[in-house]
C-alpha cells in the first residue's frame, strides 16, 4: 500500500481491506511501498511463503514500481485504485470502489498484459512528452493532491505550455514535427476516464502513439475530440497532414532536442534528448474482471 497516494484515509482503507480479507479466510500480509521502487527484500519472502497474488493499493506510479520489480516472479497482480488518475485500473475495468476492486483481486482472471521500455525505464501504461508531463511535474510538488488540483494545473498549463520540436522514427518512416504533447500509450486513457488512445489494448503487442501537433490552442481541444476520441487509428504517413497524428507500432525513436518534460505512468521523470521505446509483450499478469476479459 502506498501511504500517500490519492486523497483517501489509508488507515481506514487498510482496516477495511484487512477485515474483508480475513472474513474470506485468505492468508495475507501488508507491505508499504518504497520510495525508490526497490522490492528485492520481498523476493525470497514471497517465494518462501508461496504467495500467489500481489495486490497493489495505489496509483499508476505504485503499480509501475511494483510490477517492474516483481513481474519476474510470474505472480498475478491486482489493483485497488488509490491514485489521482488510475489509468491502468480504469482501462482494465477495475472499479475505484475498494470493496469491488478487492473482490476482483480475489476472484478475477489473470490476463497477460504488455509493458514497454522508454530507454532504460519501465512503463506499464503511458508515457508522455510535453504538456501533460509539465502538469505531472508540477502536480508532484503540490501539498494538496486530487482531481481538483490536477484540473486547476491542467487548465493553467494548457494556456502557458509551449510547443516542442520532435523527430519521430517508426514503421520505416522518419518525420519532424512541432507538438503540444506526445503520448505513448499501452492503455487507452490518461486516467480519470479521459480517453487519449481509443484503439489501445493492454495485450495487443502494440503501442498507440498520439502526437498533438502545433496549432492554435482554441482548436486543440476540438481536434482532440474529433480526431482522437472519435477517430480511428491511421498510419503515420497518412495522418502527417492532420493536426493530430495517431498510429500504432511496436517500437519507435523520439528525438527531443529541446528536452520537453517527460512523465512515465503519471509520475515526473527526468527527460532526455533521445528516446528508444519498445513494447514488452505479455510482460505481466493483471487480474481483471472475468466478464469481458480477452
Amino acid at each position: 500500500m502506498n501511504p500517500i497516494s490519492g486523497t483517501r484515509s489509508k488507515k481506514v482503507l487498510r482496516n477495511k481491506i484487512e477485515n474483508i480479507t480475513r472474513s474470506a479466510i485468505i492468508d495475507f500480509t501488508f507491505e508499504g511501498t518504497t520510495q525508490d521502487g526497490n522490492y528485492d527484500h520481498l523476493v525470497d519472502y514471497i517465494k518462501t511463503e508461496k504467495f500467489n497474488k500481489i495486490g497493489i493499493c495505489g496509483g499508476d506510479g505504485s503499480v509501475n514500481q511494483v510490477v517492474n520489480a516483481l513481474a519476474h516472479l510470474n505472480i498475478p497482480f491486482g489493483i485497488i485504485p488509490m491514485g489521482s488518475g488510475n489509468g491502468l485500473a480504469l482501462t482494465a475495468n477495475i472499479p475505484k470502489n475498494p470493496e469491488k476492486a478487492l473482490e476482483i483481486l480475489f476472484t478475477g482472471k489473470p490476463a497477460l498484459t504488455d509493458g514497454f521500455m522508454i530507454n532504460n525505464r519501465f512503463a506499464c501504461m503511458l508515457a508522455g512528452l510535453g504538456f501533460d508531463a509539465g502538469v505531472a511535474h508540477e502536480f508532484a510538488e503540490q501539498e494538496s493532491r486530487g482531481l481538483k488540483t490536477y484540473a486547476r494545473l491542467t487548465t493553467r498549463h494548457f494556456f502557458t505550455a509551449p510547443f516542442y520540436p520532435f523527430t519521430i522514427s517508426a514503421n520505416g518512416l522518419r518525420f519532424d514535427t512541432e507538438a503540444f504533447f506526445i503520448s505513448v500509450a499501452n492503455s487507452n486513457q490518461f486516467g480519470n476516464s479521459f480517453t487519449i488512445a481509443p484503439e489501445a489494448l493492454l495485450n495487443d503487442g502494440l503501442l498507440d502513439i498520439v502526437i498533438v501537433k502545433k496549432t492554435a490552442k482554441p482548436l486543440l481541444l476540438l481536434n482532440v475530440v474529433k480526431q482522437v476520441l472519435l477517430g480511428k487509428v491511421k498510419t503515420a504517413e497518412n495522418s502527417l497532414q492532420q493536426s493530430i497524428i495517431y498510429f500504432q507500432t511496436d517500437q519507435l525513436t523520439i528525438e527531443n532536442p529541446s528536452k520537453a518534460p517527460l512523465h512515465i505512468d503519471g509520475e515526473p521523470s527526468e527527460t532526455e534528448s533521445r528516446f528508444e521505446i519498445k513494447i514488452l509483450p505479455n510482460f505481466f499478469k493483471l487480474i481483471r474482471p472475468r466478464a469481458g476479459v480477452n
